[in-house]
């Protein structure tokens, strides 16, 4: 039987540490963590998992972790607050452009629309103006 979290099937061909990861808000550390309070070898894999072990994972999970739908609702009413109050990062986001710093004249040339398909395909011919 697979092992549903939160909406989420779990793969069974994967180790119960890795097969974690595959709900939204659950990365390696948070899953460690997770099998480490309840008691589970985080090298099991999920189709060898009992029942109880399962019922386990999915109690602590629901109980104190927030996952999928809820996380999403969350970071996107972060997001429209930013915009909202359009501060610097709420602008960046309306934009579609990256908010933490990253550089934008060799990195994110789609999401500006500079699209190149070949490496000398967007540049000038050295007769235009400058």
């Amino acid at each position: 039987m697979a092992l549903r979290i939160a909406g989420i099937v779990v793969p069974e061909n994967k180790r119960i540490e890795i097969a974690l990861t595959y709900v939204y808000g659950i990365g390696r550390k948070t899953s460690q963590e997770i099998l480490k309070k309840t008691g589970i070898d985080p090298m099991v894999f999920t189709k060898e998992l009992k029942e109880t072990e399962s019922g386990k994972i999915r109690e602590e999970i629901e109980n104190h972790h927030r996952v999928e739908g809820d996380l999403r609702r969350d970071i996107g009413t972060h997001i429209r607050r930013l915009k909202d109050i359009a501060c610097y990062r709420g602008i960046r986001h309306i934009k579609r452009l990256p908010v933490r710093g990253q550089r934008t004249k060799t990195n994110s040339r789609t999401v500006r629309g500079n699209i190149r398909k070949t490496a000398g395909s967007g540049r000038r011919s050295a007769a235009d103006k400058t």
